[in-house]
């Protein structure tokens, strides 16, 4: 029996056992729309004689030692994202919660929100570390999370904001800095805006886990994965390379690696999703 043959045997004995189907994504996938990774030296960013690396420079610490150069980076990577458009991958999962409707739920660790530009539901999608393009009060004088204003700064190693930018990145309420809607590295995950209970209980109580260009590299993909496998649920994981996931697919009893792209591996699943459930009865809703 070929690859694809006992995955697709795989998702129709998933399916018939009823339950949620859980997908989680990360950069694997947003890079092959051309996001970059930030490694190597496009990943520098200079601020008075000092280059920073994003390690460095997406943590609570940095931004409260110098907001305005912090700000000023991530506006760059706003930049750099206007010009990607979701890919295929993306697409297909679109598809995939179509035809499983309730069933159906994405977990994902990108922040460049290519998957609701796709057409993932809000009320379907956990965005774990953020959304680059929202923001919220640096100080916490309310919780309210709210979209940026179109302050996309031209890709180039600038730290200084104009009066203007400054403006519109000052909250109104308190007149601290607004933050970037984001996890830093120095922070840990929570309900309230990285749906962290949320995310775990939907592992325990996934069917099947289909992990999409992840390395595994973060604390809450690995517990999620980890209590799945524990819990019985079948594993997929999407990646070219080897990495955790795909030792964790090969050591359960229902596990699959497709060592592929994203964009090569997800139509295809999608593809067996609609031969075995049929075709969406309605247009999938936000």
């Amino acid at each position: 029996m070929t690859l694809w043959n006992r995955i697709e045997t795989l998702i129709q004995q998933t399916l018939s056992q009823g339950g949620p189907v859980l997908f989680l994504t990360g950069a694997g996938l947003s890079a092959e729309s051309g996001i970059p990774t930030f490694r190597g030296q496009d990943g520098y960013w200079t601020i008075g004689s000092r280059h920073y690396r994003p390690m460095e420079l997406a943590t609570y610490a940095q931004f409260s030692r110098t907001p305005g150069p912090v700000w000023s980076w991530y506006l760059s990577r706003r930049a750099t994202y206007a010009n990607t458009q979701p890919n295929s991958g993306h697409q297909a999962i679109v598809d995939i919660e179509k035809v499983l409707g309730q069933r159906f739920l994405l977990v994902t660790q990108n922040v460049d929100g290519l998957h609701q530009a796709a057409g993932s539901s809000d009320t379907k999608t956990l965005p774990i570390h953020g959304n680059i393009h929202k923001k919220r009060c640096f100080a916490t004088c309310t919780t309210e999370v709210s979209s940026l204003p179109g302050l996309d700064k031209l890709p180039g190693n600038n730290p200084d904001l104009t009066e203007q930018e400054i403006a519109y990145l000052t909250c109104d309420r308190c007149g601290s800095w607004f933050r970037p809607h984001v996890l830093w590295f120095d922070e840990s995950y929570n309900e309230e805006w990285y749906h962290y209970h949320t995310a775990i209980t939907a592992a325990a109580r996934a069917s099947l886990l289909v992990i999409v260009g992840t390395s595994g590299a973060t604390n809450l993909p690995i517990q999620m994965g980890q209590l799945a496998a524990r819990q019985g649920a079948a594993i997929i994981d999407i990646n070219p390379d080897r990495g955790h996931f795909a030792s964790v697919a090969e050591r359960s009893s229902r596990g699959e690696h497709i060592q592929t792209s994203a964009g090569e591996a997800l139509p295809k699943l999608a593809e067996m999703f609609r031969r075995i459930i049929g075709e969406p009865p309605h247009p999938l809703e936000s």
